[in-house]
């Protein structure tokens, strides 16, 4: 279990960035001293990878998660979370954040002083500003838009939050957390406050994460809500369908009466009939498929012991068993 004088354990998940996430661990203990305890997972990385020492150097108590394989940025937040949820006490609280210095440790006691309401379990931190490109920028403004058209739901947090020991334990129960972390969040119905913070330039390095990588991250919040895309696809298509079968009484009742040029009437019924078809014929696939996400959707809690290959923890967590 981890010590009671821990205030909070911070759980932040580790890719080949063994320089940006020493200066991490440097920063949290020159900001909160003893009062933070850091669960690192070190996602299998092999070119650089992360040793307890980056954590002692830093003086800063924790372990070192080392994974079997290299797992991915949510499912390695999610093993963290499992770790956090099974060695810490009612009294303590878990802050989620990345390594490289985009989420800033200076900006973690304004989300826990929000959290202090017994009205909040979950404090999500919503960007003031972003050191990002155009393109970046364009891109998740469309992304949010779409999103909330799909699901919705608004999405404008990432992974940098800070739970209660009890959302922890109810997070971890659901089989989404691995798939998309901030999804997960808005998918538990817990009640969360949201904290205006900045976000500050990576420490070090270039980021991991291309346009393809940032899309599929975007498209496995939908996965979240499967339930509820699918659902809405197959009311798009059943309207779309109602209207070719409109068209095509339109089409088949001018015929009737003389207005229709050579041809017209063909291949007007011709493209509407092709699209009650296809679009009918989508929306019994969507019905079909949400009858078995709803079966399928079995809660089961995330078991972290079976990725993790060993737990390294610091000298000085050590001594104090």
């Amino acid at each position: 279990m981890i010590d009671q004088f821990h205030r909070f354990i911070v759980v932040t998940p580790v890719y080949e960035d063994v320089e940006a996430s020493s200066r991490l661990f440097k920063e949290l203990y020159e900001n909160f001293g003893s009062d933070v305890f850091v669960v690192a997972v070190d996602d299998g990385s092999v070119k650089q990878p992360l040793g307890i020492g980056s954590l002692s150097i830093a003086g800063v108590d924790g372990v070192v998660l080392k994974l079997r394989r290299n797992v991915g940025h949510q499912r390695a937040i999610a093993i963290g979370l499992g770790y956090a949820s099974e060695h810490m006490q009612s009294s303590q609280s878990v802050v989620v954040m990345d390594s490289d210095g985009e989420d800033l440790p200076a900006t973690i006691p304004s989300l826990l002083s929000q959290l202090d309401s017994n009205e909040v379990d979950v404090v999500v931190a919503q960007r003031k500003s972003r050191v990002e490109t155009f393109r970046f920028k364009a891109f998740y403004a469309v992304y949010k838009r779409f999103f909330k058209l799909m699901t919705g739901r608004a999405i404008s947090f990432g992974n940098f939050m800070a739970l209660k020991s009890g959302a922890v334990k109810r997070l971890v129960t659901m089989q989404e957390l691995p798939i998309h972390v901030a999804g997960a969040v808005l998918a538990s119905k817990m009640r969360t406050s949201v904290c205006s913070l900045d976000r500050g330039p990576r420490y070090a390095g270039q980021s991991k994460m291309n346009f393809v990588g940032l899309a599929l991250h975007g498209f496995k919040a939908l996965m979240v809500f499967a339930e509820d895309v699918l659902v809405r696809v197959g009311i798009a298509c059943a309207f779309i369908a109602v209207l070719a079968v409109g068209g095509a009484t339109a089409a088949i009742a001018l015929k009737l009466v003389g207005f229709s040029t050579p041809g017209w009437f063909s291949i007007a019924l011709g493209i509407l009939v092709l699209m009650f078809m296809q679009t009918g014929a989508l929306a019994l696939m969507t019905l079909m498929l949400t009858g078995v996400v709803r079966s399928g959707a079995v809660m089961t809690p995330i078991g972290y012991h079976d990725y993790v290959d060993k737990i390294i923890e610091t000298l000085k967590r050590k001594q104090t068993l």
